[in-house]
């Protein structure tokens, strides 16, 4: 994928196991950089819609739920950046799925976050929902100083582990048995031009 400093919209759409979890939702992403700013724009469309979190670091992806893992070139960790509907945020590093260590409170900050559902949590609304969120993430956030001419390795990603109808989404393909987000080596090529 090229992430460019024009918006461009993908489909996150891979189901990758639809005998397990069959339920799929519409999830559209607009992106585009501008060069020390990645801008993420999530627009979901599902039968209902879960925000407990409260607040920062606790277990958004049991909501209803985006992501973006990303694996900058030469580097030995990965990022996964998680946000629930109302723009509570998970972000940690790591190599690999164990030992994930939380970003420092400030990268937390640095992130500006909007929401169509507000920033409360609510609970459980059922019924179809549609939602969106505005994510800028500061290069800085992945140790870059820019994003123009970066390459890497990654992965967008919609989930839900406690709706009533679980789903789990990608946008490059995971050939696993059940499902694994945190698996680099599935990765596909993101380059910022």
């Amino acid at each position: 994928m090229l992430i460019t400093k024009e918006p461009a919209t993908v489909a996150i759409a891979c189901h990758n196991w639809p005998l397990l979890f069959p339920y799929r939702p519409d999830v559209r992403l607009t992106l585009h950089h501008s060069g020390d700013m990645l801008h993420l724009h999530f627009k979901v469309r599902q039968d209902a819609v879960r925000a407990c979190c409260e607040s920062d670091k606790e277990r958004v992806w049991e909501d209803s739920c985006v992501e973006f893992f990303f694996m900058p070139e030469g580097s030995s960790v990965y990022y996964n950046l998680e946000c629930t509907c109302v723009g509570k945020i998970y972000l940690c590093s790591g190599a690999d799925r164990h030992g994930r260590v939380p970003l420092s409170d400030h990268a937390y900050r640095s992130i500006k976050r909007e929401c169509s559902l507000g920033d409360e949590a609510f609970g459980l609304r059922e019924g179809e929902c549609e939602w969106e969120v505005k994510l800028d993430v500061p290069a800085s956030v992945y140790g870059l100083e820019t994003f123009e001419g970066c390459k890497g390795k990654g992965n967008f990603y919609s989930c839900g582990d406690c709706l009533p109808e679980r789903h789990y989404l990608s946008w490059a393909p995971i050939p696993t048995e059940k499902p694994d987000y945190h698996r680099p080596e599935f990765f596909d090529t993101i380059e910022f031009v």
